[in-house]
């Protein structure tokens, strides 16, 4: 792949950001910043006027939707991004201007743009639920709905993508790991060979230990030597 664009996309509390910057470390590639919480600074906005000023979440969402299309055109080659439509799912349940955004060619070139990159859906789990200071809502009914809202995007424009299940670190590491390098993705980080590192102190201690062990049996007389027991019979 000459440029390769990779996205995490899913509801809140789901890992997007944790893959994200795993991804960025392991394969060298920039990561675009959310640009949601410094929407929200520079609005001076508190989360709970969010939940209620409708006409103020519509300026936030909508916002949010131009300058996450603006940084990801900024970036030149290739980037991971912990996120890419998401907060128009949150525009449907929070805000009016769904319509409006629905209406923008931008939307359509944009959904189109992702079928060229690697797009990863993180299913939800109630052991990730966090209150991040800027989703509306952290229970696991708003957590589904918005989940709910990524996957028909990804259906109705017809992105492709590849679904993350599991909770499990190791195995999202591994299912994302494998799908980049088959998409040519090469890595930067190289994998440690944990078995073939210097010797710690506790690796140190216990070989003293054993040692110590093995001199004092040694000095211990053959009759003495539990090991060296027989049974008379």
């Amino acid at each position: 792949m000459n440029q390769d664009r990779i996205y995490f996309v899913g509801a809140h509390s789901t890992g997007k950001t944790t893959m994200a910057r795993w991804v960025r470390d392991r394969f060298g590639l920039p990561m675009i910043a959310e640009v949601a919480r410094g929407v929200l600074s520079e609005m001076e906005a508190q989360l709970d006027s969010l939940r209620s000023n409708v006409e103020l979440v519509n300026h936030y969402q909508s916002e949010v939707y131009l300058r996450q299309i603006s940084s990801e055109m900024q970036q030149e080659g290739s980037f991971v991004s912990d996120r890419a439509f998401c907060n128009l799912a949150y525009a449907a349940h929070h805000a009016t201007i769904l319509g409006q955004i629905a209406k923008d060619e931008r939307l359509k070139t944009y959904m189109q743009s992702l079928t060229g990159g690697i797009v990863f859906y993180l299913r939800p789990h109630r052991e990730l639920l966090c209150d991040d200071g800027v989703r509306a809502g952290v229970s696991w009914e708003e957590v589904l709905r918005i989940d709910g809202m990524v996957k028909f995007m990804l259906e109705f424009f017809e992105v492709p993508y590849i679904p993350v299940e599991s909770l499990s670190m190791q195995e999202r590491t591994r299912l994302i790991d494998r799908v980049l390098e088959l998409g040519g993705v090469e890595r930067v980080q190289p994998e440690l060979n944990y078995m073939n590192r210097p010797t710690g102190i506790g690796y140190e201690a216990l070989h003293r230990s054993l040692r110590k062990t093995s001199t004092a049996e040694a000095a211990m007389p053959d009759l003495e030597r539990p090991d060296l027991h027989l049974e008379s019979r």
